[in-house]
């Protein structure tokens, strides 16, 4: 039978005119779109991207790949940006020190197994250094991984990743992606921030569900790092502490300058007239050349002080554990210490007035309890740190200015030094063993958080993962300042600073080797375990990639190729020639760094 036969309507065009209006009405209410009939669908990709996006985060590092490769697409596609690396590591660090750069936790996205575990050296970095950062890893199926049936790149992630990280969390199903990504969000942003891992197996990303209901699943972080204040019998405490001291001392670290309270911190040490000693990474918190800066007398600042205010700093091997030779005689000193994490406290030697808190906080408190009438330390203590401090500073000048080729250490630092000084603005990134030692005491820097280096690890590696971190969160010019050991281990993101086209200076100081050059293979076999291809020209790397490079062998030389470069805003590689026996073993931690007493084995 004819189908049309059967439809009055089909059969005739007209027909519609000779059936009453109500009629008409009645049956349009019964005739749909097939889109019209279809709910509007999301699927987990896309809540992922939501989610992150609800919480104001706009940056993903990261490696593509099985099976986050559409993510990428999609969250670049939906204006987000996604910056691949070449290697995972490489977009941890990266993400780490956005974290600690913007306070929000920075995202590194990698693909399962072998490449989590690649993002997973810079997640445990994150959470030593306290650097709000979230790894997130696909994965492989859960039904697989726990029977050990042999999935693509099968591994147990969230097992390995526990230890490593502040917290880490699996989302199963899609409804549950915005409680996962919040979890994520606070934990590592709050109290002492850190790293966290978020797993998310394959099959999440392909889930579908009701776009209204997905939506209402999200969750928007409600102040993730609250204030912790500090109870007053522990300001009461501790300011009774300092008035009692002759030899005060202020040590601030990263913590300081990660908690962004500088006008309070700089506020504290002028209203308390109290000298400082900044770690590396809290160096601009004030200049460096400002007039109560102990950075310079150091050593006499540390042994000879008899109370020290830590203010977001540890008493880990960076300060020698709070004890030893470098902190003068036992029991010389008292020890106030501010920090976020209770824990902390008595680590190594006793603290006699514990603030536990955050430091803006804190050091708003210590203020508000001092008053405008605070006692100045004594003249004498004043004057001996700057005595020191002006004598080291004209021993220092004497080896800043040679000016030979090939460079030493100090020379070539001596030029970047004027560099900084004439652009405060710039973000330095340092790494290596001689050149990180050297240059933290070399370089003055004059701004918060302009300085980003190895951290409490000292690991080597991150170099171009901050460097183009910083620039991309910033928008600033970044200087980074490599030794040639360091660089190698990033040396590759070469091609991702020309690929963005970021205003990033690279200068490699070249000594042909791991602490210096010169190191030998006593069987005349092999070259020696530290020594690499003599006289290689790493500025050519950057020229394959389109960048700039640049050799040099003088300061002078070395100086006016910075200045082009951070001119230009082009990616630069400048190959610094260093002398190969310039250098100690193992920089100024060779103490660290064990050597057999024995006679060599035949």
């Amino acid at each position: 039978m004819d189908r049309n036969a059967q439809d009055p309507i089909s059969r005739d065009p007209t027909a519609h005119d000779r059936i009453p209006l109500d009629r008409v009405e009645e049956q349009a209410d019964h005739i749909e779109s097939p889109a019209a009939a279809e709910p509007e669908l999301t699927d987990g990709f896309n809540l992922v991207i939501d989610a992150l996006k609800l919480n104001g985060i706009e940056t993903i590092y990261g490696v593509p790949g099985i099976p986050i490769t559409d993510l990428g697409r999609l969250a670049q596609a939906r204006g987000m940006r996604v910056v691949s690396f070449r290697h995972e590591q490489n977009a941890g660090n990266a993400a780490a020190i956005a974290g600690y750069l913007t306070k929000k936790p920075g995202v590194c996205l990698t693909v399962s197994a072998p490449g989590f575990l690649n993002g997973l050296t810079a997640l445990a970095n994150a959470t030593t250094n306290c650097f709000p950062m979230i790894l997130i890893s696909g994965s492989s199926e859960r039904e697989i991984v726990d029977l050990q049936q042999g999935d693509y790149e099968e591994m147990d992630q969230l097992a390995v990743a526990k230890p490593l990280c502040k917290a880490a969390f699996r989302v199963l199903h899609a409804c549950d992606i915005g409680i996962g990504v919040a979890r994520a969000i606070r934990a590592a942003c709050s109290g002492r921030p850190g790293g966290v891992y978020l797993d998310l197996p394959a099959k999440l990303f392909s889930q579908v569900m009701d776009a209204a209901a997905g939506e209402k699943s999200l969750v928007k972080v409600i102040d993730p790092a609250p204030a912790q204040r500090p109870g007053a019998d522990a300001i009461a405490r501790a300011l009774d502490v300092l008035k009692t001291a002759e030899r005060p001392l202020i040590v601030l670290g990263k913590g300081a300058a990660y908690a962004q309270a500088d006008d309070a911190v700089r506020a504290l040490v002028e209203q308390s007239g109290i000298p400082y000693v900044p770690m590396s990474m809290a160096k601009g918190l004030l200049p460096d050349t400002h007039p109560l800066s102990a950075g310079a007398a150091r050593s006499t600042a540390l042994k000879d002080s008899d109370v020290v205010l830590l203010v977001g700093a540890r008493l880990n091997w960076l300060l020698s554990h709070g004890k030893g030779k470098t902190w003068g005689a036992p029991g010389s000193k008292k020890f106030i210490q501010i920090d976020i994490e209770p824990k902390e406290m008595d680590s190594n030697v006793e603290i006699v007035a514990p603030v536990v808190g955050d430091i803006g906080s804190c050091v708003q408190a210590l203020l508000d309890g001092m008053g405008k009438d605070w006692k100045a330390p004594p003249a004498a203590w004043l004057d001996t740190l700057k005595s020191k401090k002006e004598t080291n500073v004209a021993k220092m000048e004497q080896k800043l200015r040679r000016n030979v080729a090939p460079m030493d250490f100090h020379g070539a630092l001596g030029a970047l030094k004027t560099v900084i000084k004439e652009r405060p603005d710039a973000i330095l990134v340092n790494e290596g063993a001689n050149t990180l030692d050297l240059a933290r005491g070399v370089i003055d820097m004059y701004q918060p958080r302009k300085r980003l280096d190895v951290g409490t690890w000292g690991v080597m590696g991150i170099g171009m993962g901050f460097a183009i971190a910083a620039a991309i969160e910033t928008g600033k010019p970044v200087l980074a300042v490599e030794g040639d050991s360091a660089f190698g281990f990033s040396g590759m993101e070469v091609e991702t600073i020309c690929r963005y086209e970021l205003p990033v200076c690279i200068v490699v100081f070249n000594n042909n080797g791991i602490y210096r050059g010169t190191d030998t293979d006593p069987t005349g076999r092999d070259p020696g375990t530290t020594v690499f291809v003599k006289d290689s020209r790493y500025d050519r790397m950057m020229e394959a990639f389109g960048g700039v490079g640049v050799n040099v062998t003088t300061p002078d030389e070395l100086k006016r190729a910075v200045d082009e470069a951070m001119d230009s805003g082009r990616p630069t590689l400048i190959n610094a020639v260093i002398d190969p026996q310039a250098g100690s073993e193992s920089g100024n931690i060779g103490s660290l760094n064990p050597q057999s007493q024995l006679k060599k084995k035949a």
